[in-house]
C-alpha cells in the first residue's frame, strides 16, 4: 500500500512516518508540505491512501481534495476537531487528532487496508452491465432497480445518491467504488462528485476552460471536469 504524507509541519510528517514503520505492508511514498506540492506527488506517485493535514498555508485540505479528479483514500490528520462533520463529507476514511494515538491509527489503516482489498476483490470480478439489477435499501424502502434506469450516480458524504424514476435513495456506497463496479462503456466518471449513465445524454454544451456540460433526460446537468471532457470525447468518438 503506497502511502503520501501531506502536513506543513515536518515534526508532524517526522512523527507519523514513525508511527507508520510498524506496518510492513505501507510504503511511505513521499511526502509534502502544502497543496500545490501534494496535488503533484499524488499525479505522480498514484498513492492508494493519503495521510492530510487541514490548515496549511496557501490552501487548505479540503480546497486541495476539491482540486483533485480522482483522490486516493483519505486520513485526515488535525489538531482541530471542528472540522470532522466536513472531512467525513469528503469521503474520508478517517479523522485523526493530533497528537495521534498508535491504536486510533491502527484503526484507519485496517479500514484502509479493508477498503483496498474489498476493490481489488470487485476489479478482479465482472462489471455490472446496463442489463443487470440492483438491489437498493434507503431506511424501510426497498426497490429491485435495473441499471439501465439508473441515470446518475452522485456523492453524498459517505454514501451515494441514485437518481431513476423520481427516486433518489442513498447507498452506502463510494463513487470510487462503484466506479470499479460499473461497465465504463456507459457509466462515465464526469468529475470527482458524479457518475452518469451515458444512455441518458440528451445534449452536450461547451463549458469554461474548454470542458463541456452534460445535459440528462430527466432534467439533471453535469459539469465535466478538463480531463474527463477529453475521455468523454474519445469514447463517444469526437
Amino acid at each position: 500500500m503506497k502511502a503520501l504524507i501531506i502536513d506543513d509541519s515536518r515534526l508532524a510528517r517526522n512523527e507519523l512516518k514513525r508511527l507508520l514503520k510498524d506496518y510492513d505492508h505501507i510504503l511511505i511514498a513521499g511526502e509534502a508540505s502544502n497543496a500545490e506540492e501534494a496535488k503533484a506527488k499524488i499525479d505522480e506517485l498514484k498513492p492508494d491512501v493519503i495521510f492530510l493535514d487541514i490548515q496549511m498555508p496557501g490552501k487548505t485540505g479540503f480546497e486541495l481534495l476539491e482540486e483533485l479528479e480522482f483522490a486516493p483514500e483519505v486520513i485526515f490528520t488535525t489538531a482541530y476537531d471542528e472540522y470532522a462533520i466536513k472531512a467525513f463529507e469528503f469521503n474520508a476514511l478517517d479523522y485523526l487528532m493530533k497528537p495521534i494515538e498508535k491504536d486510533r491509527l491502527s484503526a484507519a489503516v485496517s479500514k484502509v487496508s479493508e477498503r483496498l482489498a474489498k476493490a481489488k476483490e470487485d476489479e478482479s470480478g465482472d462489471k455490472m452491465t446496463i442489463d443487470d439489477q440492483v438491489f437498493v435499501k434507503d431506511g424501510e424502502r426497498c426497490w429491485f432497480v435495473p441499471l439501465s434506469k439508473v441515470r446518475l450516480f452522485e456523492v453524498d458524504g459517505n454514501y451515494t445518491k441514485l437518481y431513476f424514476d423520481n427516486e433518489k435513495p442513498m447507498i452506502p456506497r463510494t463513487l470510487n467504488y462503484l466506479e470499479t463496479r460499473l461497465d465504463p462503456k456507459t457509466f462515465f466518471r464526469a468529475n470527482r462528485q458524479q457518475i452518469v449513465n451515458l444512455k441518458w445524454v440528451e445534449r452536450i454544451e461547451p463549458w469554461f476552460s474548454g470542458s463541456i456540460k452534460i445535459f440528462l433526460t430527466g432534467g439533471h446537468d453535469v459539469d465535466v471536469s478538463r480531463r474527463q471532457t477529453q475521455r468523454f470525447k474519445e469514447i463517444m468518438s469526437f
